[in-house]
């Protein structure tokens, strides 16, 4: 019976035609030895034996039917292309993204943007009704006449202190006071300054652009109430730069760096292809996708790159070669892939490999294998356990 290629991934009928081969091939060596019958008077013939094991190599006997039913070829290395295509996608850039927020609580009586919209910094976005405003401005004003009184009363001080009326106590004391007092009005101001408050001393807060860009996300609306501070009204992008990320398998991470060359296309411009360099590779794998980040920067005056687009990141590695061998040749031992590679004439030993993708022909093999080891590539399944 003639001994057949098979491919690793049907292991169960390899094994089922092996044993049918061995079974047939101990058969016909039977025959062709007479079974040990009498040859002549007096005289047998001895059948040799089909493999012999010594350790852990398997040696393949002179006469054996086995070294009719193998095939020994060569591990060829193969260049490797050099080129590596990550999926992306788009992304605004943080150092350039803002949350709005409102110093102060209150309720919002008027927006004067939508989302989508494009504004200036300093643009006003929206206008929220503040009692906590109005509090600020009571609080400049007891600040401002608490300033005056301690002017006044360290005038009179001075005055007195130099017809010997006063301590020098009491001039101390004074020029403490108004210390104080101009500390608290300093502070007030302040205060008033960074609220944005109008000169007419409104309740009304206005909340202005911080930066300039588009609204991206808007999370308030007219009527609504403002109790919480540290809540964004809405955000900021500022989109004339931007990054396209790319997510590199674990595996690759070795042939991307920084300042490497690059090439974006976008399924949204299909004819359109970007050029840039690698910003920076992240330091981190990404715990659920196993995959590291690295991002791209490209300018974006006109907008045609838009946060969340799809894109493809092809980045050129180190060239190298990998080993390849036929996909016959791989043998499935428990959760193991091996092969058996000849160590000398007939001789041959069992070596655990770690495969990758193949084309169905052949298939990589990442480690395990030398260019130039001689490995069966048919009939190995004869010599499996």
């Amino acid at each position: 019976m003639p001994i057949h290629d098979h491919e690793p991934s049907f292991q169960g009928k390899a094994f089922l035609w092996g044993g049918i081969a061995l079974g047939a091939l101990f058969l016909a060596g039977m025959l062709t030895h007479g079974f040990g019958l009498f040859s002549g008077p007096g005289k047998t013939e001895e059948v040799p034996a089909l493999m012999v094991r010594q350790g852990d190599r398997i040696v393949v006997p002179e006469g054996s039917a086995l070294r009719k039913a193998l095939t020994v070829e060569p591990a060829t290395a193969r260049p490797v292309n050099a080129q590596l295509a990550l999926p992306a996608v788009v992304e605004s850039d943080p150092a350039r993204t803002a949350a709005v927020l409102t110093p102060l609580s209150g309720r919002l009586v008027s927006l004067k943007i939508a989302l989508g919209d494009r504004v200036k910094k300093g643009q006003v976005l929206a206008v929220i009704d503040s009692p906590d405003l109005g509090q600020a401005y009571d609080d400049d004003a007891k600040a401002a006449d608490t300033l005056k009184l301690a002017d006044k009363n360290l005038e009179r001080q001075v005055g007195q202190h130099g017809i010997g009326a006063s301590s020098d106590k009491d001039l101390d004391q004074a020029k403490s006071d108004r210390a104080q007092a101009l500390a608290e009005y300093t502070r007030t101001q302040a205060r008033l300054k960074m609220l944005g408050a109008s000169a007419d001393r409104s309740h009304l807060l206005v909340v202005a652009a911080t930066m300039s860009g588009s609204i991206t996300a808007l999370s308030v609306a007219p009527g609504d109430m403002i109790n919480d501070p540290t809540q964004a009204l809405m955000t900021i992008a500022d989109l004339s730069t931007v990054w396209v990320t790319a997510l590199v398998p674990e595996k690759d991470v070795k042939a991307v760096h920084k300042d490497q060359s690059a090439e974006v296309t976008l399924s949204a411009y299909p004819d359109k292809v970007l050029r840039g360099k690698v910003l920076f590779v992240s330091d981190v794998i990404e715990a659920d996708s196993r995959r590291n980040k690295l991002r791209i920067a490209f300018s974006n005056g006109d907008t045609l790159l838009k946060p969340n687009m799809f894109a493809t990141v092809t980045v050129t590695g180190p060239d190298r070669t990998e080993i390849v061998v036929p996909s016959s040749a791989l043998l499935m031992n428990n959760d193991r892939t091996s092969v058996f590679v000849a160590t000398a004439p007939w001789t041959f030993e069992r070596r655990t490999v770690d495969p990758d993708l193949g084309d169905g022909a052949t298939v990589a093999i990442r480690s395990g294998l030398a260019a130039g080891d001689q490995v069966v590539v048919k009939g190995g399944i004869l010599l499996n356990d």
